[in-house]
């Protein structure tokens, strides 16, 4: 569950992490009037998604006709699809730098991974593709729930290395950094991130919080929900990638499991998955890491969750494979089709067709390795043997057992060897 930015500013109040004076939370023009105004201010969209800066809805006001002005402005837009309903109204700091600071989990291997850049107020992903040295990266492996102080105080020293009078800020900033940290593991996060960390003449100050928690752990967070005014579970959409933006307008629910613009490591091998039902979708992703532990030195990831049951049309399947196909870090496709209410027909005649159509068009083509099984199977089977003979090069690639006389996992694994010897990697 994300938190707007003022839900997420009180908890840092709350953990000493300072924040520009909150003026108040406007739905029109007019509440202004009840506010207690000091010039300048800012105005933000509150949404639950980034870019808000690009799309215009963060602006500063120098007088109370021009705060009104920008409050309508900002009010009558839609920012990546989110109507702006409500503008945070708080005051405007002064600024003479800026850094990034924010906590999340690697799920390739559950560590938790701490970053850091002296580039704050700017796209930290885009900042990270075209400038790696810029962005600091502390992994935490053993799930500490105090940060070492050696850690907080590397990370500090890094942000500071290119300033003068970089002892003003190193004593402010480590305390920042445990606050954060502190925060994210007290309070159940799933993501814990401060962009920009603005540094002013008084000290470095939080001008923006970003906090995600994690929906399994609220019911341990009553008391934080009630501090920040949350009295019933928030049914948000996160901010979807833009593969789950592609999925959801073709109906296929669809998750990424990595982050957007996640930096691939040549070493592993990444796994995309089709499988059944949502059920057997969760056993995918933890079979898939499971033998990559057991068998591959843990150097296998799934990337994604996707239910393809409750009997998808032939089309729906297909954009299923050409959505996996045309995600770059994918290496390997498994599927799976326990053909209940759905058809292995069906299914099969919609993976083709995607085959077919990417090997004609010179598209991207990945290794698919499989099993199907159940409902019009005989039919199925027939018309598989028959696409293999008309279409051997579109199809070169395409592994699938027919029946069951062989156990999911024994495919899996079979599936990431000679994905490993094909991405020429040894085993």
């Amino acid at each position: 569950m994300r938190l707007y930015e003022h839900e997420a500013k009180i908890i840092f109040r709350q953990q000493g992490i300072p924040v520009p004076r909150q003026i108040g939370i406007a739905g029109r023009p007019e509440d202004l009037d009840a506010m207690d105004l000091s010039f300048p201010l800012v105005i933000k969209a509150l949404v639950l998604t980034g870019g808000r800066g690009k799309a215009g809805g963060v602006q500063k006001a120098g007088s109370r006709p021009d705060a009104g002005r920008k409050i309508r402005e900002i009010l009558g837009s839609t920012i990546r699809g989110y109507a702006v309903e409500r503008c945070l109204v708080e005051e405007a700091v002064q600024e003479l730098g800026a850094f990034y600071l924010g906590i999340t989990m690697d799920p390739a291997d559950y560590s938790l991974v701490f970053m850091a850049s002296a580039s704050g107020g700017v796209d930290i992903e885009t900042a990270a593709r075209e400038n790696p040295g810029a962005i600091l990266k502390k992994v935490i492996t053993d799930n500490a729930k105090k940060l070492p102080e050696n850690t907080s105080a590397g990370i500090a020293d890094f942000l500071v290395r290119d300033r003068d009078r970089s002892g003003d800020l190193r004593s402010p900033l480590i305390g920042i950094i445990e606050s954060l940290y502190a925060l994210y593991q007290q309070f159940d996060c799933r993501m814990a991130e401060i962009n920009p960390l603005i540094i002013t003449p008084s000290g470095p100050v939080a001008a923006d919080a970003k906090v995600v928690l994690d929906d399994n752990g609220l019911y341990r967070q009553g008391a934080l929900l009630e501090a920040v005014g949350i009295r019933d579970t928030r049914h948000d959409v996160s901010e979807p990638s833009r593969n789950e933006l592609r999925a959801r307008a073709a109906g296929i629910p669809y998750v990424d499991l990595l982050p957007e613009n996640h930096r691939k490591d040549d070493s592993k091998l990444y796994v995309g998955l089709v499988p059944g039902g949502a059920g057997y979708g969760i056993f995918s992703i933890d079979e898939t890491a499971n033998i990559g532990d057991r068998f591959f030195d843990g150097r296998v990831v799934p990337v994604n969750f996707m239910d393809s049951g409750g009997g998808p049309p032939r089309g729906r399947v297909a954009e299923m494979f050409h959505l996996l196909m045309d995600y770059p870090i994918v290496d390997v496709i498994i599927t799976s089709r326990f053909g209940g209410i759905s058809s292995c027909d069906t299914f099969i005649r919609g993976l083709i067709d995607c085959l077919r159509e990417r090997r004609q068009k010179g598209l991207r083509m990945v290794p698919v390795f499989g099993r199907m099984v159940g409902t019009d199977l005989s039919s199925a089977r027939d018309f598989l043997k028959q696409a293999k003979s008309e279409s051997p090069e579109a199809l070169k690639d395409l592994s699938m057992v027919v029946g069951n006389r062989v156990i999911m996992a024994d495919i899996i694994r079979e599936a990431i060897t000679r994905a490993f010897e094909i991405k020429g990697l040894k085993r």
